[in-house]
């Protein structure tokens, strides 16, 4: 469904700062490749303690971060071939969660039949991914897609980032191309116009107009290869609940996975795409610094500036979560609607 994209005051809903979470989605936790196996980690994704380990075989396995006998948490503890271990008393957990080993029992002697809570995992994109709702919904939903990632003709320039501010305030941040304002020391864009937005029940896309400076940075990203002062693109944001996607079609693609911890604490596992203009052979020699190189000094002056905006945006709400505020651009009031309704959808289904 076509919105209109004309700039003026938009309804609000000051609501969507504290609304909760549709689990019924994946979500990212962790790097794969930081988890070796026989490493147990420790994460949170709205609230909710679990711990996520490698078995002997490289399986990924989430369960709930207490053990089922004295609720100890289980991350302090360690694998022994395909189960964690509690530290405490040696309980063996699989990866479904039940107890298949108490060391001082008989072999005779019963286990207990009640399990753990375990988590559908999935990996891809480097990325482990939890499904945090109804696990019968779990093989239905899709993960995000990401078709440059096996591509050797794109750079993937992998950016950790945490906010500490509500998942919708993050959000809302890559869909508000308005805000180069802020980046205007960093060779940021310009001169932004909105051309286009639409929306259904389960996104939001808009389609801004930008200028940019010429310089040695868009030469380099292939933006252009003329010597005009000026460069105008396109960005295309799209929203798709609960993640978000910033793109300059044919140039780059910026991939933002969030994982909400709580109503007031968020990390995000984001990945930029971009094409070089570099031989592919030196890409794939030194794809790994390289990339290294572009989060440290494209990437992150970018991010820091948004983290210290959004976490003060943030702060102003918690002093005074009555406060009005007005807002011109339809593609934030879109996806704040989206938002809550992807909420109220979850809480109806859960209640129903």
């Amino acid at each position: 469904m076509k919105l209109d994209p004309t700039l003026k005051p938009q309804k609000l809903f000051n609501r969507v700062r504290t609304v909760g979470l549709n689990l019924n989605h994946w979500y990212p936790v962790a790097w794969a490749d930081r988890l070796k196996s026989g490493k147990v980690q420790a994460v949170t994704l709205w609230e909710q303690k679990i711990v996520i380990y490698r078995d002997a075989q490289g399986q990924a396995h989430a369960l709930e971060d207490a053990c089922l006998h004295k609720g100890v948490a289980l991350h302090k503890g360690e694998v022994n071939q395909d189960c964690l271990v509690c530290p405490y008393h040696g309980w063996h957990f699989n990866g479904e969660g039940s107890c298949v080993r108490i060391p001082y029992f008989e072999e005779e002697q019963n286990l207990p039949k009640k399990r753990i809570r375990s988590y559908p995992v999935r990996e891809r994109y480097n990325l482990i991914w939890l499904f945090p709702g109804d696990p019968n919904l779990a093989e239905d939903s899709a993960l995000p897609e990401v078709p440059e990632y096996d591509d050797p003709n794109w750079l993937i320039v992998e950016i950790p980032a945490h906010f500490n501010v509500h998942f919708s305030v993050v959000n809302e941040n890559p869909l508000d191309v308005f805000h180069g304002h802020l980046h205007r020391d960093l060779q940021g864009w310009y001169d932004p116009v909105l051309v286009n937005l639409e929306r259904d029940s389960q996104r939001v896309q808009g389609e801004y107009e930008v200028t940019f400076r010429n310089g040695w940075l868009p030469r380099f990203l292939g933006l252009t290869q003329s010597d005009e002062e000026e460069i105008k693109k396109t960005i295309v944001v799209g929203y798709h609940y609960p993640h978000c996607r910033n793109t300059m079609p044919g140039k780059s693609n910026y991939y933002f996975m969030r994982s909400p911890v709580g109503p007031q604490e968020t990390r995000s596992f984001s990945m930029l795409c971009l094409k070089v203009r570099l031989p592919q052979w030196l890409v794939n020699l030194i794809r790994r610094p390289l990339s290294l190189i572009f989060w440290r000094f494209l990437v992150k002056p970018f991010l820091d500036q948004d983290i210290e905006v959004m976490e003060s945006e943030q702060l102003n709400f918690h002093r005074n979560p009555n406060r009005r505020y007005v807002e011109i651009n339809p593609v934030i009031a879109a996806a704040q609607k989206l938002t809550v309704e992807q909420y109220d959808s979850y809480a109806n289904r859960k209640n129903a």
